[in-house]
């Protein structure tokens, strides 16, 4: 299954606008996922890409953004600290909440791996996150400038350098990550998690893992990542890590069953903020996209609103057609129904009906074309013909329908 990556914004936890992206699987999402990046990466590191192209490939949707004062995203990074890195994380999950649904999995990678932890428990459809690389409380990014700790506690800020880029760092950053307890909030999340951990990996000590793992309650896995570094710069090692991922989420993700009164509720259709035409449907337990093609402005993530009226007419024709065969014990190999869609002149539709034909202007013409496994003869075949005329959306488009609208506030 492909994929797609869109340009998303929100608002981050300081009221700045924050740069995403969306990786958004071709078909069915089975679900929705964040990804929140290390201290000072972003978004487009090779391990974020590598993993939420994965997750995509498997029907998981991944929002990984950049965040504030990082990256593409807006706000002066100076202001930030842990506890406002954890509510971007709480906005990324309203954004998906609000466009497509809210996160069942949650992955943090170093930093943004206990940023993960801290907020699983407050994301109530939050069913399970994983870990690369994180450490077992925040305080451990303090490592990253132990130099110039002193002066940052005397002068109240230092300009630090960090992965050869310079970054101010604040006294009210130390204050505010001495004060978290990651542990409690691990003990107390009762969510699935997997910890992947490299045993080489000299930025944050194996030690860490160990202690995450043990803080939390099961269902919990432990994956080394053998000789990876902390970025997983090693392609193999981004790679394994984003199939592991995958592999073990697909497990928590299984769809529940929809209760009998929810089944036939109504079709929600919503823009997703993901290119010009594109929505998110809600049919039921089913979850799709509605899109145009790319020629006339869409992103081609989904079927148009016209594939989907073909999609309905040739799915019942092939069902009224089998029911058909069933009810008349009739030995009739697979059918397959195919629905091209057009608008032509009334006057040239020479094949329509009578009264088409004398409309002005162009009409919408639905060709049909129904192909049988094996032989039929000419009676079958002009039966079939009859019954698939009866099918009920045939029915409804050749009648016409009722449709009533009302237009709301939220």
């Amino acid at each position: 299954m492909s994929a797609t990556v869109q340009r998303v914004t929100f608002e981050g936890s300081q009221g700045d606008t924050l740069a995403a992206r969306f990786d958004v699987p071709a078909g069915t999402v089975r679900a929705t996922a964040i990804f929140a990046h290390c201290f000072t990466c972003s978004k487009d590191i090779m391990a974020a890409k590598r993993i939420a192209g994965e997750q995509a490939m498997r029907g998981i949707a991944v929002l990984r953004f950049d965040f504030t004062g990082l990256g593409a995203s807006d706000g002066e990074f100076a202001n930030t600290n842990f506890s406002s890195n954890c509510t971007d994380l709480l906005r990324a999950a309203d954004w998906l909440r609000d466009n497509v649904e809210a996160p069942s999995i949650l992955i943090g990678h170093s930093l943004g791996g206990a940023a993960v932890l801290g907020v699983a428990g407050d994301i109530a459809e939050v069913r399970a996150l994983a870990t690369i690389g994180a450490p077992a409380d925040a305080e451990h990014v303090a490592h990253n400038f132990h130099a110039d700790l002193e002066t940052i506690e005397r002068d109240g800020s230092a300009e630090v350098t960090l992965a050869g880029r310079k970054f101010s760092i604040q006294k009210q950053f130390l204050d505010d990550i001495r004060g978290q307890n990651l542990s409690d909030r691990i003990g107390a999340m009762k969510k699935a998690l997997m910890v992947l951990h490299s045993p080489l990996d000299d930025t944050v000590d194996i030690e860490n893992a160990a202690t995450i793992f043990k803080a939390a309650k099961h269902p919990k896995s432990f994956i080394s990542l053998d000789k990876a570094d902390h970025l997983l710069t090693g392609a193999e090692d981004a790679a394994y890590a984003a199939e592991i991922i995958a592999a073990w989420a697909s497990r928590f993700i299984a769809r529940e069953t929809v209760a009998a009164s929810d089944e036939h509720a109504a079709i929600r259709v919503a823009e997703t903020g993901g290119g010009k035409f594109q929505n998110y449907v809600i049919a039921g337990r089913h979850r799709m996209f509605a899109d145009e093609p790319k020629d006339v402005g869409g992103l081609d993530s989904g079927p148009s609103p016209y594939d989907f009226l073909s999609v309905s007419l040739a799915a019942c024709t092939s069902m009224t057609l089998r029911i058909y065969a069933a009810f008349k014990k009739l030995e009739v190999g697979t059918i397959a129904v195919e629905v091209a869609h057009d608008k032509v002149h009334a006057k040239d539709c020479q094949d329509c009906a009578e009264e088409l034909r004398d409309r002005p202007g162009k009409i919408d013409r639905f060709e049909r074309r129904i192909t049988v496994a094996g032989d039929i003869d000419e009676a079958l075949e002009a039966k079939l013909l009859e019954i698939a005329d009866k099918c009920p959306v045939h029915r409804t488009l050749e009648a016409g329908a009722a449709v009533v609208t009302h237009v709301a506030g939220e």
